[in-house]
């Protein structure tokens, strides 16, 4: 049985995440000039990540189902706007009524950068791996402390609770020590002798 490797068809991821992100704006447009257009029956609102499930159902079957390359794009395009249909209403879903919740574009932006990273990791992937282990190998000290030192003090700034500011502090004062530990070593590899 002859075996597909998803790298042998990236088109079709294009074509499923441009399907998504068109899906998604669309639904956001249309919800928000034409509010009150919604499918009632028997009484009940059904949202449009019902049909959005549907759509991600039979694009999932006709992926799987066929080995057809106009088959494989429409069954992209299905599941790309199957996707985007309920990604839109992922803060619906999550906070069970919200619709303009904040995370429905957090939830977006997620996966965009994810859908991106593994898109470039797949592309680069050695030599990024060589790029970060040359990059982690001679400074990781000193990367880790003032990654430490900016994220607990953006707590330190933010924050008013008690052990939110004591850990951070802690926090704060390991990455001072780490950064401090990496100067004292540049000044003495580097100091006249």
């Amino acid at each position: 049985m002859k075996r597909l490797h998803a790298a042998s068809k990236p088109n079709l991821s294009f074509i499923m995440l441009a399907s998504f992100l068109v899906s998604f704006v669309v639904a956001r447009v249309f919800t928000a000039f034409f509010p009150s257009t919604v499918l009632q029956v028997s009484g009940y609102h059904v949202h449009h990540f019902w049909y959005g499930l549907a759509l991600l159902a039979i694009g999932g079957w006709l992926g799987i189902n066929y080995r057809d390359d106009n088959i494989d794009r429409i069954a992209a395009i299905i599941f790309g706007i199957g996707g985007g249909l309920v990604g839109d209403e992922i803060g619906l879903l999550i906070t069970f009524g919200d619709y303009y919740s904040e995370l429905t574009y957090t939830f977006v932006i997620s996966l965009l950068t994810f859908a991106l990273v593994v898109s470039l990791f797949r592309r680069h992937g050695q030599a990024i791996i060589t790029e970060l282990y040359g990059f982690f190998r001679q400074n990781i000290d000193l990367y880790v402390g003032l990654f430490l030192a900016f994220i607990s003090s953006a707590f330190l700034i933010q924050s008013d609770n008690t052990v939110v500011i004591v850990l951070s502090s802690i926090t704060f004062i390991i990455a001072l020590a780490l950064i401090l530990k990496r100067i004292i070593r540049y000044l003495k590899h580097y100091s006249p002798e």
